[in-house]
């Protein structure tokens, strides 16, 4: 698993590797796999919110739960899905809040974030795997673990990132970042059961932008193509 990912991602997880919560990751894995479970995203994919934005690259994290479970949905990038794949609710969701909150904006006929994620936002699930159609169902297995070390590398090595948390289960997460260093910007879910209780009209991505420029940085471009 460890020689899929990016360097410089690797150098501060590469023990992760060799603790027992990741063997017994590995074992269940691999259990699935024999008996014949369809696993959600493809084993090549895994990895890929940390191979699209390199540990060095990271300027804005946006914190998922689970990838999606429904067949060719996930593919490594939280809230994103590939083109030819319907966009699902959460996302249509972050795409009305962006045309809003960006001027010009216009929203793609596709869900594929991989534009962001290879400008420097990290779209990472708390759960990089799942079992097709059973939402949830590699939670508590390791991967929070590992994905929780992610954040605390990131918070204590870098400065000056914006980590958007959508939903309680995003916003817990804040007990592992440096608010001294770092910028964490909190609304409800986009989720159509809690979009209309916060999340539109939050501005999120032309908040983090203003933090990124104030600090001499380049603004995301969140414009899609």
């Amino acid at each position: 698993m460890s020689a899929a990912l990016e360097p410089g991602w690797l150098s501060v997880l590469n023990e992760e590797f060799e603790k027992p919560y990741m063997k017994d990751l590995k074992a269940f894995l691999l259990h699935e796999k024999e008996a014949g479970q369809v696993t959600f995203p493809k084993n090549a994919d895994i990895f890929n919110a940390f191979n699209h934005t390199p540990f060095d690259k990271v300027k804005v994290v946006i914190l998922g739960q689970d990838p999606y479970h429904g067949e060719g949905q996930a593919h490594g990038l939280s809230f994103s899905v590939k083109k030819g794949i319907t966009p699902p609710p959460s996302l249509k969701n972050i795409y009305k809040e962006l045309e809003t909150d960006i001027e010009g904006f216009n929203t793609p006929l596709h869900g594929e974030l991989t534009q962001w994620a290879d400008s420097g936002v990290l779209l990472l699930n708390a759960t990089l795997t799942v079992r097709a159609h059973q939402a949830g169902s590699h939670q508590g297995k390791g991967w929070e673990a590992f994905t929780d070390q992610a954040i605390s590398q990131l918070s204590a090595q870098k400065d000056g990132l914006v980590f958007i948390l959508w939903g309680k289960f995003a916003q817990n997460k804040a007990v592992l970042i440096d608010e001294k260093k770092h910028t964490v910007i909190k609304s409800t879910h986009p989720s159509p059961f809690s979009a209309y209780t916060g999340f539109f009209g939050s501005k999120p991505f032309s908040k983090a932008n203003a933090v990124l420029q104030a600090q001499g940085k380049e603004p995301v471009n969140w414009q899609i193509s």
